[in-house]
């Protein structure tokens, strides 16, 4: 089985191969005429009770500038097996399926029939070569409570500010599922110091977006963290660009919708999504539920492609003060009208006990400016405070246990949510646990000097680490355990984890307890 001893063992690819017991993809690849075709890894995500998807996407050269990773221009068949254990002597489903440079050779296989709230482990063949075997699981049937959700989640990986050391220590948490919270890539171009060396410029086409995703995916501490549990996933602006709002970019580019178009391609070729995420041009739907029994519904949010743009501060990203009357205004929508109305439909018809909205940005009212003034930031829910208000809404009136996942803020947070905010005897009805980064902003600190006064002009705001690291849960009908974890330096590779915050959530009670 994958133990904390074997993963730490475990390094690129080989490593990850022992790891798992299976053959080293090196020893296959000396035979093999593409050379070693899965230094990619492989990955599952978006489980359901009666399968999961797996993905592995095929590539000799994976820093080739073109992005195809160094594949030929013609299809490659690839091999799949799924078993009940991790020899492979109990393989319970197989099959083949073709790997087309259209889509950079990566593979989507949409798995069906297996029992559900199981562990499974897949691998992949291709040129005469095995992949690395991964681990995943189904979601338990509708309705049974039979299995908690251990989930792990995180944001934020600038290649070029540290190393994902983040992702091997959730790996050693072996959760059950793993929530990515937006900017699984940076689209920057080089750093004038960068910790390492990115391959490419700035992402304006597809073949840059497909090269930053590569060289992501050839990382073995990410690869390790896909290997081990299936993953859901959420975008956000830098894995387009910084700062985008629905169709409007930051800066003067080439054509953006282009532009989206090409990252959300490359998004889709390199995630384990399922048909119905696949972009359309310049469209990718992203909105959907994930469910883990009767304990919790996971609600994928798109907090980008349908948002107005910015209040205030010329429609740029920024901070604005409380003379922003723009931000209050009632038809305001950080959504868009449809995915609100469906996010509503599935509070309101949730019989889950848990339902975690999983998205992008800063939900709670959050004053980041010392003293007397106020200051808030426009590209959080704090530039659509009708929008947050129809959710706090939807969760109290449908008396769901809500639970905002956000990422983006290159920091832990964890706070209670208000229905308005701008009532001062307004009550809480959720609770926002923030994952920090697991590079952007480098090393950070615990506390930074003026976080203490942060936290008291934010009453409603209780926890802060300005760590990297990420946060591991368990969540069951009777509770949901939270641990904070954070790393002291991603600078350096392979620094320790350690618990800056623990809380607990009750049902019924939309507050944190220390823990």
């Amino acid at each position: 089985m994958i133990t904390r001893r074997s993963l730490l063992a475990g390094g690129a690819s080989l490593g990850i191969a022992a790891a798992l017991g299976v053959p080293p993809v090196r020893a296959a690849a000396r035979r093999a005429p593409l050379g070693e075709v899965f230094q990619l890894g492989v990955a599952s995500g978006e489980p359901a009770p009666d399968g999961v998807v797996l993905w592995t996407r095929l590539a000799a050269d994976p820093l080739a500038p073109d992005g195809l990773g160094g594949m030929p221009n013609r299809p490659v068949p690839v091999e799949w097996q799924v078993a009940e254990d991790e020899r492979f002597r109990k393989v319970v489903q197989r099959g083949t399926q073709v790997a087309r440079p259209e889509s950079a050779h990566s593979v989507h296989v949409e798995l069906g029939g297996l029992r559900p709230g199981a562990e499974y482990f897949y691998r992949f063949k291709a040129a005469g070569q095995m992949s690395p075997v991964g681990r995943t699981l189904t979601a338990p049937a509708p309705g049974t409570t039979g299995r908690d959700l251990n989930l792990s989640f995180t944001s934020c990986a600038d290649y070029q500010l540290g190393w994902f050391t983040a992702y091997r220590r959730m790996a050693e948490d072996h959760p059950d599922l793993i929530a990515f919270l937006g900017d699984y890539i940076y689209e920057y171009g080089d750093y004038k110091y960068p910790v390492r060396d990115q391959a490419g410029g700035e992402c304006f086409d597809l073949a840059g977006y497909r090269l930053r995703h590569t060289q992501h995916k050839a990382d073995p501490e990410l690869q390790l963290a896909h290997a081990v549990a299936p993953w859901v996933t959420v975008f956000d602006d830098h894995d387009v660009e910084n700062a985008w709002a629905g169709d409007v970019p930051e800066q003067p580019d080439p054509p953006f919708l282009p532009r989206r178009a090409a990252a959300f391609q490359a998004f889709y070729e390199n995630m384990p999504l399922r048909r119905a995420q696949k972009p359309v041009g310049a469209a990718l739907r992203l909105h959907h539920t994930v469910r883990w029994g009767s304990v919790a519904n996971l609600h994928m949010l798109d907090t980008r492609q349908y948002r107005d743009l910015y209040a205030c501060n010329g429609g740029k990203s920024g901070t604005i003060g409380p003379d922003c009357t723009e931000r209050l205004a009632p038809n305001r929508t950080i959504l868009g009208q449809e995915q609100e109305a469906w996010l509503a439909g599935q509070l309101k018809s949730s019989r889950a006990t848990w339902d975690l909205l999983v998205q992008q940005v800063f939900f709670m009212e959050m004053d980041w400016t010392n003293g007397d003034a106020k200051g808030y930031s426009n590209e959080g829910w704090d530039g659509y405070t009708a929008s947050r208000n129809r959710v706090a809404a939807a969760i109290d009136d449908n008396k769901r246990n809500g639970v905002v996942l956000t990422g983006d803020v290159h920091s832990h947070w964890a706070g209670e949510v208000k229905r308005d905010f701008q009532d001062p005897e307004s009550k809480s009805v959720a609770v926002e646990l923030v994952s920090t980064s697991v590079t952007s902003a480098g090393n950070g600190l615990d506390e930074y000097p003026n976080t203490a006064q942060l936290l008291a002009e934010n009453p409603h705001v209780k926890f802060f680490n300005g760590r990297r690291g990420y946060v591991r849960s368990v969540i069951s009908g009777r509770e949901m355990k939270v641990d904070f974890r954070s790393l002291p330096v991603v600078t350096q590779p392979y620094a320790l984890a350690y618990t800056s915050g623990s809380f607990a959530i009750e049902p019924g009670d939309p507050s944190l307890h220390p823990a």
